[in-house]
């Protein structure tokens, strides 16, 4: 069962963040982007070309007066901004869930069940397939590659 979901545009979507508690703050020196506040969780919107509105700053859990990113490492989950990291309690998962699926419904975006079930990190780095995603050549090379090298080489001197 599928079921509509109405999309609003930017001054209906601002102003149902209004109503619905949020902060809402011009972001300095831009023409139609602004950051939203609420349970100590921010994110920012941004104005599109058809009147309509998206997300521009991912939904993050304020430490300071920066937005984290919440980065899953398989046994923890962590709040990470550009000068510190530190893990994430419940209290911060649920202020950041209950943030962004008030987002959603403000800005007319739906909710996936997958997403309502708990928070979604940004970012999945678990210690096995950090760097994956790189091409081959930008890949650190990982300890057990770099001892085959050095095991082949130990052979070749032998044979030698």
């Amino acid at each position: 069962m599928t079921t509509k979901v109405e999309q609003r545009n930017y001054d209906e979507a601002l102003n149902w963040l209004r109503e619905h508690g949020f902060d809402v703050l011009e972001a300095p020196g831009t023409q139609g982007r602004v950051f939203l506040k609420k349970y100590t969780c921010s994110a920012a919107i941004q104005k599109t070309a058809e009147d309509g509105v998206k997300i521009f700053a991912y939904p993050g859990y304020l430490i300071g007066s920066e937005i984290s990113k919440l980065v899953n490492r398989g046994y923890q989950q962590f709040l990470k901004t550009a000068k510190t990291e530190v893990p994430a309690t419940a209290d911060h998962l649920k202020a950041l869930q209950q943030f962004t699926e008030e987002l959603k419904e403000g800005l007319g975006l739906p909710s996936l069940y997958n997403e309502s079930l708990g928070t979604v990190s940004e970012s999945y780095q678990y210690d096995r397939i950090v760097d994956r995603d790189k091409p081959t050549t930008e890949r650190p090379k990982r300890p057990w590659e770099v001892a085959g090298v050095k095991a082949m080489a130990a052979a070749k001197k032998g044979r030698a």
